[in-house]
């Protein structure tokens, strides 16, 4: 009969294995009017690319506040890695989903139309008191939340790790490619090692 001895080292090691299987590549998608579908549709097609699940939900976190908790409490036990949350004007959604979970939470400011430029979602989101954290992308950048939700996910997901590599293979070839068109139009480009 075989005898697992356990020490620290095995039991960190189970405890990884029960985490990555239980991580999954799942994402929700929250925001607060289906107004900011049109900015948060740049997660939706990032995710879709890397083979993501994800889910959307409309829900306010000023006009339907229990629907809000019942919802988050529930991602954590569905295998959710994380959530996209995007908010415009006083955007208070990111900020109290990440209050009502342990899971990250990746803010994106929506300008709207009653909105400073901007400015009021962005500090809202970007200046969560201590112990409550948001990560905040640029305004209306939801294809960045939606990287970063990937970058979370790939270290637990190999397949997700590999498609990210590629992708950032990618960015790089994106990069030569633009060093070439700006030499093809007879500038003197410098001697990059990409190149």
């Amino acid at each position: 009969m075989y005898f697992f001895k356990l020490n620290y080292k095995n039991i960190a090691f189970l405890l990884i294995l029960q985490i990555k299987n239980q991580i999954m590549a799942k994402v929700s998608i929250v925001m607060g009017s289906d107004s900011d579908m049109k900015v948060m549709k740049g997660s939706v097609d990032i995710l879709s690319e890397f083979g993501i699940d994800y889910e959307i939900a409309v829900i306010s976190a000023h006009r339907t506040p229990e629907l809000l908790d019942s919802y988050i409490k529930t991602l954590e036990n569905k295998g959710y890695s994380c959530v996209i949350a995007g908010a415009g004007g006083a955007a208070a959604l990111p900020g109290v989903i990440a209050a009502l979970t342990s899971l990250p939470v990746i803010g994106v400011p929506v300008k709207s139309t009653i909105s400073i430029d901007g400015w009021d979602s962005i500090l809202s989101i970007l200046q969560m008191p201590s112990g409550i954290p948001v990560a905040t992308v640029a305004l209306d950048n939801s294809k960045n939340a939606a990287l970063l939700a990937v970058r979370i996910i790939a270290l637990f997901e190999d397949s997700i790790a590999e498609k990210l590599k590629e992708f950032n293979a990618n960015l790089k070839l994106k990069v030569v490619e633009s060093n070439k068109r700006v030499k093809e139009q007879g500038f003197n480009v410098a001697d990059l090692d990409i190149l």
